[in-house]
């Protein structure tokens, strides 16, 4: 809690205080309480080194890290007031903490004059202090000089009871009653005056009280040379925080404000919570007491104490790892408590004292050259925590973990079994006869990295904040050597609850001991005799036959005592066969006792082993120097199990993991390896004294390794785009990279980034450099740079060709075709997949002499349904990048239509095969008697041209015309009536490059596909087959009249019926547009919208020239539909027109068309009467067709051969026949027949149907 006196607390951080205030000026001051809470429960309190309840305990207390008194017991502040609560049950309240402030009510200021002081009365009993508020609006005095000097003013303050007792809390002595100073706007000073208390905390005071503020200096005669005015400002009446907050430790802090412009932070050394400790313990007359170092926190257990399993019942403060853990647990403070989780019976108190003892012990600590506990736990836990979690960091902080057996919570150590010589002796043994048939299952610890140094932080109570201390293998005696075999790796390691230098090392000591040595698990299963004594962190010895090589253990056939006395010392072994029993080299016999042996009964420590020098062997018998335990609950017994070991071959020391009961009556036990020399490694005193070099903070850090850069496609926002991929291995203590690169725009850029890889998107084609810089956490870079350079090539790689293409038959119109989707990520982002067809029909079809048979499809996909373009075909695929790049290689597949029901041939058309070759209409091509085939050409005129020397190509005297050509067929085609009319179009063409030297290529050069002019690459041409239909007559012309102006040509027929796009042929019949040989198929571009029913308009042909309003007679056919593409399809009408265009993205390239035409082909079709049809006597009956069938033959140029040539066959069927009765069919065309029903000569009446099969559809 905050409690500010005013506004004028801190400031405002929004001014900017004068920083040129003349020398003595005064400031107004102002305070603040800050209440910090330092735990629940009792504590000993903040650190006093004087141990005198003097202030020397503000050494220990530190405002923005330094300590109210300094070391020679000087005040580093002035103006801080500090009072503590140490968390009784029963506490005194803080009285520097105000709950309540009230202003006294008045006319406030009030001048104080020497002759004139100032009183005002208090009548709130409820209240406890008070707070009178001086206010000097200027004190100074103008020398002649123009100087000005500081003034004084003093004042005294008394209080005055109702029953005349008078008090003066600020007197003539006192130091405070003096102002001195210069102040030339409005100084403001309080004083905060605590009214006496009784025994019982109540206020003895009799109100009302009188208040008097008295000033001692003389007025001011002369306001131009001495200002000093005195105020009272006010008085707040102040009720104190009446709330006790028992049970809680707090620290109330009351500090000037002027001291800091913002609140300090604030830090207490404090000896924390209270504890209970072991009891005392009383044998022969005497009492050993544990009691609790009031340094360190150790407990200091007396020799010869024994641990009854009793704890004290009054607490003292303790560092003591095992019973801060044990408090932790069993109070409301952690988990324990009325409403706690866990219950203090069901706690293994005395393997908290073993912990205890072990922690507690000291030992030489080598970084400080002092003693010091072992282990000591000094941590703040102010944080809600899950019980395991916590428990096991407490655990930590003395190499312990805790585990539940039969109800009971035990914690067990990483220690030595003999504390006295620091080794750990086996305390079970196991050999191949006392676990399962499986036997011994070994594997090593998975450890990816193995460290050969380390950095333990831990909290420095010196310099107050977090400290490292460094450990390297070493140097540690039994690790040398792991540094050059694994080189430096470092790892950083976070203790818990320590705040010890020595700590720290001894932790970091441990972990590389253990990351380095105990890497070897073993597993087994054992029998109930075994499971029942095994914990965890039980040192067991294994001798396994099967490792060793010879079998030197099993169990014991029987026991016997040679001296007749009843020790025990030969023990007759199962075998000697297959045994080495081993008398030499220091050759020992072990065997398992019968029940556990103490070793030591203050500390617990037990075994189940007996270890003795073997002095004979004969045949099984053993004989031992000394002998075994005899004591009927300890000896040796039959089936008990034995070994022996020597320097030849000794047992293998493990130290118990994890003990799982299987079957109830077997023990699954996992092991790691052990070094019985571990804790003296870990502790020893030949540690050299390191300066304190706190390497992650301060050493420069090498410059990243392995920097490798790599060029990607990737995929960003549904887009491919090019990326650099920037990858090098971290350096062990590095913060952050510093990144530098420059690409092909020479504009170096610079960032940090913290993960040691960078991805460049969108990146260009060119050169790329990357620079890379190490920064540790300091924020230093590294000195020197790693660098890599990069040659980027964007997307402009072709794609992978088309794999795996399949084709399938839909009908005998479509295909399907199947391909694996594209493994480059720009054809399937925005890609394309282009589909081309031929009519070669054999391996001689490519891509470049095939067109498009489908608009290009999706990058993405795996298969398209396209037309079929014929009985034998071939399909070329190809991919397309995004970029608009083409597979290098094409993927074709060779197709034949699969048999389908009976078609009529109605017309074939190959203008190729045309004498000449095509006759129709060109525009911006022309037939080349050097490819024979019709070809693109340029839009240049031999006109335009200055210089015939430099034509090269007669043909194409330029560019080929990008914007295309095309050829009107020569013949069309009339069906006589509406049918539906299938079309197949037949091309095979060739693309080629119409300039062959790169001389004569134009363009722009980046829009090249091929710098060899190889015609197998020119792919950039494509030809479309294309339709235009009518329903009408098509040779049927209508009279119409024409006004022809450069642009648009009107014109004007009656009620034409036409709409925009419509197709007419117009012909020129008189007038200026006569024989000027633009009679062709014009598109209608508009309605006039003067008279849009007899009016419309067509584009002016451009070889007219710039012709001005000529007009005359013409004539238009039918209207025609607009010309529409095709690759197969039907068609209903009954007039068609074709159109081939030719078209070129790259002005280089031409396309040649060798074979242009179309296949029209009409179904098969059976039409049935589904009415009785009535003949009547004596007369023929004419049929009519529901739909017409197609019966015309044309001749090789689309002109009627033969009418009536497809005539139906017929077939009647007579539903009332008699006897004699038959018909004869004549007059058969596509629209009808006569049929006769005759019984001799004479028509007779009779009822019949018919079926006709022929072809097409007649509408």
């Amino acid at each position: 809690m905050v409690r500010l006196v005013d506004d004028q607390l801190f400031g405002d951080s929004g001014k900017i205080q004068d920083e040129n205030l003349i020398e003595g000026a005064l400031r107004s001051k102002t305070f603040a309480t800050v209440v910090d809470l330092l735990g629940y429960g009792e504590i000993e309190g903040i650190l006093d080194e004087g141990g005198d309840g003097t202030d020397t305990f503000r050494k220990n207390v530190f405002l923005d890290k330094t300590p109210l008194l300094n070391a020679v017991g000087i005040e580093n502040f002035q103006d801080v007031t500090v009072e503590q609560r140490t968390g009784l049950s029963n506490q005194p309240k803080v009285q520097m903490v105000n709950a309540t402030e009230i202003n006294l009510d008045g006319q406030f200021p009030k001048e104080i004059t020497k002759s004139a002081p100032v009183t005002e009365t208090i009548t709130n009993t409820s209240i406890d202090k008070i707070r009178v508020t001086i206010q000097i609006p200027q004190l100074q005095k103008f020398k002649d000089d123009g100087g000005i000097s500081k003034q004084q003013v003093q004042i005294t303050i008394t209080i005055t009871e109702s029953n005349g007792n008078v008090r003066t809390p600020v007197t003539v002595d006192d130091p405070e009653s003096i102002i001195e100073g210069k102040v030339s706007n409005n100084f403001l000073k309080d004083y905060e005056i605590q009214f006496p208390l009784d025994s019982s905390g109540n206020v003895d005071l009799n109100f009302p009280l009188s208040v008097t503020v008295t000033r001692v200096t003389d007025d001011s005669s002369d306001e131009n040379k001495i200002r000093n005015k005195t105020f009272l400002a006010g008085i707040t009446q102040i009720i104190s925080e009446t709330n006790q907050y028992n049970n809680f430790a707090y620290v109330a802090t009351r500090f000037n404000a002027e001291t800091f412009r913002s609140y300090p932070r604030r830090m207490f050394r404090v000896k924390g919570t209270k504890i209970r400790i072991p009891a005392p313990y009383t044998a022969d007359g005497v009492t050993l007491t544990p009691q609790a170092d009031t340094n360190n926190g150790r407990i200091i257990y007396p020799d010869g104490y024994i641990f009854q399993g009793v704890l004290t019942t009054t607490k003292v403060w303790s560092s003591d790892p095992a019973f801060v853990l044990f408090d932790l647990l069993t109070t409301d403070k952690g988990f324990g408590g009325p409403d706690g989780i866990i219950e203090e019976q069901n706690l293994d108190l005395f393997s908290f004292f073993e912990a205890s003892k072990y922690s507690s012990a000291l030992i030489d600590d080598p970084i400080t050259q002092t003693t010091e506990p072992r282990f000591s736990t000094n941590i703040i836990l102010n944080q809600r925590r899950d019980a395991y979690s916590l428990i096991t960091d407490l655990c930590s902080v003395m190499r312990a973990e805790a585990f539940y057996t039969n109800g009971s919570l035990s914690i067990v150590q990483d220690r030595p079994t003999n504390t006295v010589t620091n080794t750990s002796d086996p305390q079970y043994l196991f050999n191949n006869s006392n676990i399962s048939e499986q036997g011994f299952t070994y594997s090593t610890v998975g450890q990816k990295t193995k460290f050969t140094e380390v950095e333990v932080s831990y909290f420095n109570n010196d310099t107050q904040d977090l400290d490292f201390e460094y450990v390297s293998a070493d140097q540690i005696d039994a690790l040398s050597g792991y540094t050059t075999k694994f080189g430096n790796i470092r790892k950083t390691l976070k203790t818990f609850a320590c705040t010890s230098r020595g700590q720290a090392n001894r932790f970091g000591r441990w972990f590389l001991y253990t990351n380095l040595k105990e890497t070897q698990i073993c597993s087994f299963t054992a029998t109930l005799e075994a499971g029942v004594y095994i914990r965890p962190s039980t040192i067991i010895g294994i001798a396994d036959s099967l490792k060793a090589g010879i079998r030197r253990g099993g169990r014991i056939n029987s026991v016997n005592d040679s001296q007749g006395d009843g020790n025990i010392d030969q023990i007759i072994v199962d075998d000697a066969n297959n045994t080495d029993l081993a008398d030499s080299n220091n050759a020992k016999l072990s065997v398992v006792l019968s029940n556990i042996k103490e070793i030591d009964a203050n500390t617990k420590q037990n075994t189940m082993i007996e270890t003795r020098d073997i002095s004979s062997i004969s045949g099984r018998t053993i004989t031992v120097t000394s002998p075994f335990t005899s004591t009927a609950e300890l000896k040796p017994q039959a089936n008990s199990v034995w070994a022996i070991e020597n320097t030849d071959v000794e047992f293998q020391t493990y130290r118990v993991i994890s003990v799982e009961e299987e079957n109830h009556c077997e023990y699954k036990i996992t092991a790691i390896i052990h070094d019985t020399n571990k804790y003296a490694q870990v502790e020893a005193t030949n540690v050299p004294a390191n300066p304190r070099n706190i390497t992650t903070l301060i050493d420069e850090k090498p410059s990243p390794s392995l920097l490798e850069a790599e060029e990607r496609i990737i995929v960003l926002n549904d887009r491919a785009v090019s990326a650099i991929f920037v990858t090098w291995q971290p350096v062990q203590g590095v913060k952050e990279y510093y990144l530098e690169f420059e690409g092909p725009d020479d504009n170096p850029q610079t960032l940090r980034v913290t993960r040691p890889d960078f991805t460049l998107k969108e990146s260009e084609l060119g050169q790329y450099t990357f620079k890379v810089k190490s920064i540790n956490a300091l924020g230093v870079m590294s000195s020197t740079t790693s660098s890599v350079s990069l040659e980027t090539f964007g997307k402009t790689a072709l794609p992978a060709d088309v794999q795996n293409l399949q084709i399938e038959p839909i009908s005998d119109q479509l295909v399907r075709l199947r391909f694996d989707q594209s493994t480059d990520v720009d054809v399937v982002h925005g890609g394309t997949v282009v589909i081309r067809g031929s009519n070669v029909g054999d391996e001689t079809a490519t891509f470049s002499n095939s067109t498009e048979v489908e608009k290009e499809v999706s990058g993405n996909v795996t298969e398209v349904i396209v037309p079929n373009i014929g009985d034998l075909g071939v399909y070329s695929l190809k991919f397309k990048d995004d970029g608009g790049r083409l597979s290098a290689g094409e993927t074709s597949v060779i197709f034949t239509s699969p048999e389908t029901l009976t078609k009529l041939s109605v017309f074939t058309d190959r203008e190729d095969n045309d004498s000449p070759p095509f006759q129709g209409v060109k525009n911006d091509c022309f037939f080349s008697t050097g490819r024979s085939a019709l070809v693109l050409g340029s839009l240049d005129l031999l006109d335009t041209v200055s210089d015939f020397d430099n034509i090269l190509n007669f043909d194409i005297l330029g560019n080929v015309d990008t914007t295309g050509g095309f050829y009107l067929f020569a013949k069309s085609l009339d069906l006589g009536n509406v049918h539906p009319l299938k079309l197949r179009r037949h091309f095979v063409t060739e693309g080629f490059y119409a300039q062959n030297t790169i001389d004569t290529r134009r363009g722009n050069i980046n829009t090249w596909t091929d710098f060899d002019n190889a015609d197998s690459s020119a792919v950039d041409v494509d030809a479309k087959l294309l339709v235009a239909t009518t329903d009408l007559d098509p040779d049927t012309t209508i009279s119409a009249q024409y006004l022809m102006s450069a642009g648009l040509t009107q014109i004007t027929k009656s009620s034409h019926g036409l709409k925009i796009g419509d197709l007419v042929f117009i012909t020129f019949t008189s007038g200026f547009a006569q024989n000027k040989n633009i009679d062709h198929d014009f598109v209608v571009q508009s309605l006039d919208p003067s008279d849009p029913t007899n009016k419309f308009n067509v584009i002016t042909p451009s070889s007219v020239g710039n012709v001005v309003a000529q007009s005359g007679n013409c004539t238009i056919s039918n209207k025609f539909t607009p010309f529409n593409t095709f690759v197969n399809g039907t068609f209903k009408a009954r007039g068609f027109k074709f159109k081939c265009e030719l078209e070129t993205k790259d002005p280089a390239q031409s396309i040649a068309m060798k074979q242009m035409g179309y296949a029209a082909e009409m179904d098969i079709r059976a039409e049935t009467s589904l009415e009785l049809i009535s003949t009547v006597q004596n007369q023929t009956k004419s049929v009519q067709f529901t739909n017409s069938f197609f019966t015309t033959k044309f001749d090789a140029d689309g002109e009627i051969e033969t009418a009536n040539n497809f005539k139906p066959s017929i077939g009647i069927t007579i539903e009332n026949a008699q006897s004699g009765d038959f018909f004869t069919l004549s007059n058969i065309t596509g629209s009808g027949f006569d049929i006769d029903i005759k019984n001799g000569s004479t028509n007779v009446a009779r009822n019949f149907k018919y079926t006709a099969v022929g072809f097409g559809r007649g509408s």
